[in-house]
C-alpha cells in the first residue's frame, strides 16, 4: 500500500478509474480522512471490483452507447460584392463552388506553401474541377489570378475578431458551450464521457508534412451522406440535418468509434472517438505503458536471441534480426505495406530500399558506419549516420549483394513476419512497443543525468532537454515556426533591458555599500539590504529569460509534443515533478493533465519505469 491506500502493483485498473466520476469523490475523500485505514483499504478493493467487473470478456467495449452525432462545419458564406477576384488584371465574378476554393488559397497567400510548385499545380488541378465551364476556358493560369484582395479581406475579418466587445466574445463562448453540452458528450455503459472531437474539420487545402506530394490538394466538405454512425440498438439514435441522411448506422460495440469516415486526400478513415481523458482512453493509454514495462524486464533475452539470429544460416531469420536491431537501436517505425498510386514514398525499417542506405567501412574515425537517408512517416526525411556492430554491417553488405537501388533491403521481411516472430517473443510485443520503451527508458535516464538541485527554470530546461532526446531519437521535427526570428528578437530585447537594469541595480547597490561604509548606521544599513534583494531579484529574472532563449533556440526544430504525448510514460514525468518540486502544471498543459489524470493520481516520486 502507498500512503493513499493503494497500491496493487503499482498499475491496478482502480487507479485508472479513480478520477472518474463519483468515484473521484469517494475515493479521494476517504483516504483524506482514513490514510492507511481498514476502511479506505476495503473501499478501494470495492471499486477495484467495480472496474474490473464492467470489462466484457468477450471483446465488447461497450453495452449501450448514446451520443448526438458530430457538429458539421457552417456552410460557405458568398464574399462581398465589393470583395474581387481578379484574373490577368481584370475582376471577375466567381460561382459560389469555385469561389470558395478560391478563399482557401487566398487565406494562405502569406505562408510558404503556396510558394512550393507542387501545392500550386495541385490547387489549380483541383480547383479547376470545382469551375464552370466558362470559368475554366478563362482562368487557364495560375500566375495570372490575383487573390489579394480576398486575402486582405479575410485579414481584417481576423482583425474585427480580436476587436470584438466583451459581449460578442460572451455570446461566441455561450454558443460554443451550449454545443460541447449537447454534442460533447456521450452516455457509455451508465457512464456520461467527454467526446474529444466532435466537430467535423471544415473544408481547405492539404498541407501535410515534409515534401508531402499531395499538398495543395482539396479536403472537400464533410457531408451527412459520408458518414457512418455507430451506437447500440437500444439508444436514441443521432438524427441528420433536415433532408439529409447518414450513409449508415451500425451498432459494433467492439470498436470505440462514435462516428467514421473516409477522407478524400489519402483515403483514409477519420474517427470521432473519446477524449484522451476517458476512462476506455485512459485505460488503453496504461496497457500501452505497462506492455513497453514488461518489455524492459526481458530486453536483454530478446537482444541476445537477435545477436545470436545474426549468424543463422537462414537468410530471412538474419535479415529479421538485423531489422530489429535498428528497431531496437534507432527507434525506427517498423513500415506498413502501402497501395501502389500517389501515395508519399514513405518507408519505415521493413520497408527499406537498397537507395535508402550506404555502408562504409570507415568513416570520421568510426569503423562500420552506415548512413540512412529516407522518407519516413508525414513525409519527414530521416536522416542519420551510426556505426553499427561488426556482424550488422558484414549482413547488410550481404543483403545489398546482386540488388538495384530500387529493390527492397530486407526482401524476405515484412511487417507482419515480423510482429508475429516478437509475439512469439512476448505477449504483446510489437514493433512499436520497442519505440515506446526506448523513448520511456531514454527520459528516464536523462532526467537522472541532467536534473540537478538547481532552480525551477532551470530544472525545466533539464526536462526539456530530456524530452528532446527522446524527440531526436524518434525523428519528431518541425519545421521552425514562421514567428521564430522574431519573438527570438523580442527575447533578446527583454534579456538586454533586464541586462540593463542589473548593472544598474548592482551600481546602486555599490553605493549603498559606500553610504553604509561611511555612516554605519541602521537606516543605511536597510538601504543596502533593499538594493542586495533588488539585485538578487533581477538575476533571477535574467536567468529565467536567458534559460528561455536557449530553451527555444534548441526547440526550433524540433516537435516535443509527439513523444510527450504518445510515446513517453506520463509517470516519469509526474514522479520527476513529485520528487524536485515542480508544479505539474509547468510540464503538462489543461488538456495533457486530464489525458494523464491517471498516471498523476498513480505516481509518487520513487516510480521507476
Amino acid at each position: 500500500m502507498t500512503k493513499r491506500g493503494y497500491h496493487l502493483n503499482e498499475s491496478k485498473s482502480l487507479l485508472l478509474h479513480l478520477r472518474f466520476g463519483c468515484v473521484l469523490f469517494v475515493g479521494k475523500t476517504f483516504n483524506a480522512i482514513f490514510p492507511f485505514t481498514l476502511m479506505g483499504c476495503v473501499l478501494l478493493w470495492f471499486v477495484v471490483i467495480r472496474w474490473e467487473e464492467e470489462r466484457y470478456t468477450d471483446g465488447s467495449k461497450w453495452r449501450f452507447l448514446e451520443h448526438k452525432g458530430p457538429v458539421f462545419a457552417p456552410p460557405y458564406e458568398p464574399l462581398p460584392d465589393k470583395v474581387k477576384f481578379y484574373y490577368d488584371g481584370k475582376p471577375m465574378k466567381l460561382s459560389a463552388p469555385a469561389e470558395e476554393v478560391a478563399t482557401f488559397f487566398a487565406k494562405m497567400l502569406d505562408h510558404e506553401y503556396t510558394t512550393k510548385e507542387i501545392f500550386r499545380k495541385n490547387f489549380f488541378k483541383d480547383w479547376r474541377k470545382e469551375m464552370t465551364s466558362e470559368e475554366k476556358s478563362k482562368i487557364t493560369d495560375l500566375n495570372k489570378c490575383n487573390f489579394s484582395e480576398i486575402n486582405e479581406y479575410f485579414k481584417a475579418q481576423s482583425e474585427a475578431r480580436k476587436q470584438m466587445s466583451k459581449e460578442e466574445k460572451q455570446k461566441i463562448k455561450e454558443e460554443n458551450e451550449r454545443l460541447l453540452q449537447e454534442y460533447g458528450f456521450c452516455v457509455m455503459d451508465n457512464h456520461k464521457e467527454r467526446i474529444g472531437n466532435f466537430r467535423i474539420e471544415p473544408p481547405g487545402l492539404f498541407r501535410g508534412r515534409g515534401d508531402h506530394p499531395k499538398m495543395g490538394m482539396l479536403k472537400r466538405r464533410i457531408r451527412p451522406e459520408d458518414i457512418i454512425i455507430n451506437c447500440s440498438k437500444d439508444s436514441k439514435h443521432p438524427k441528420p440535418p433536415p433532408g439529409t441522411k447518414w450513409k449508415e448506422v451500425r451498432h459494433d460495440n467492439k470498436v470505440t468509434w462514435l462516428a467514421s469516415w473516409t477522407e478524400n486526400i489519402q483515403g483514409s478513415i477519420k474517427y470521432i472517438m473519446l477524449n484522451p481523458s476517458s476512462r476506455i482512453k485512459g485505460e488503453k493509454d496504461w496497457q500501452k505503458y505497462e506492455t513497453a514495462r514488461r518489455l524492459k524486464k526481458c530486453v536483454d533475452r530478446i537482444r541476445a536471441q537477435y545477436r545470436e539470429d545474426w549468424k543463422s544460416k537462414e537468410m530471412k531469420i538474419r535479415q529479421r534480426a538485423v531489422a530489429l536491431y535498428f528497431i531496437d537501436k534507432l527507434a525506427l517505425r517498423a513500415g506498413n505495406e502501402k497501395e501502389e498510386g500517389e501515395t508519399a514514398d514513405t518507408v519505415g525499417c521493413c520497408s527499406l530500399r537498397v537507395e535508402h542506405v550506404k555502408l562504409y567501412p570507415k568513416m570520421d574515425d568510426q569503423e562500420y558506419v552506415v548512413e540512412f537517408d529516407f522518407l519516413g512517416k508525414d513525409s519527414i526525411r530521416y536522416y542519420n549516420k551510426i556505426p553499427v556492430e561488426k556482424r550488422v554491417f558484414k549482413n547488410l553488405q550481404l543483403f545489398l549483394e546482386n540488388k538495384q537501388p530500387e529493390d527492397d533491403l530486407f526482401d524476405r521481411l515484412n511487417t507482419s513476419i515480423l510482429n508475429k516472430h516478437l509475439q512469439e517473443l512476448m505477449d504483446g510485443l510489437t514493433a512499436k512497443v520497442f519505440r515506446t520503451y526506448n523513448a520511456s527508458i531514454t527520459l528516464q535516464q536523462q532526467l537522472k543525468e541532467l536534473t540537478s538541485d538547481d532552480s525551477i527554470p532551470a530544472k525545466i530546461l533539464s526536462y526539456n532537454r530530456a524530452n528532446r532526446a527522446v524527440a531526436i531519437l524518434c525523428n519528431h521535427q518541425r519545421a521552425p515556426p514562421k514567428t521564430f526570428e522574431k519573438s527570438m528578437q523580442n527575447l533578446q530585447s527583454k534579456i538586454d533591458e533586464k541586462q540593463n537594469q542589473l548593472s544598474a541595480a548592482r551600481k546602486q547597490l555599490k553605493a549603498a555599500k559606500a553610504d553604509h561604509k561611511a555612516s554605519h548606521d541602521d537606516k543605511s544599513k536597510k538601504a543596502v539590504e533593499v538594493k542586495r534583494k533588488a539585485v538578487q531579484r533581477i538575476e533571477e529574472q535574467l536567468m529565467k529569460l536567458q534559460v528561455q532563449a536557449t530553451d527555444r533556440e534548441e526547440n526550433k526544430q524540433i516537435a516535443l509534443g509527439t513523444s510527450k504525448l504518445n510515446y513517453l510514460d506520463p509517470r516519469i514525468s509526474v514522479a520527476w515533478c513529485k520528487k524536485w518540486g515542480i508544479p505539474i502544471e509547468k510540464i503538462y498543459n489543461k488538456t495533457q493533465r486530464e489525458k494523464f489524470a491517471w498516471a498523476i493520481d498513480m505516481a509518487e516520486k520513487d516510480y521507476e519505469f
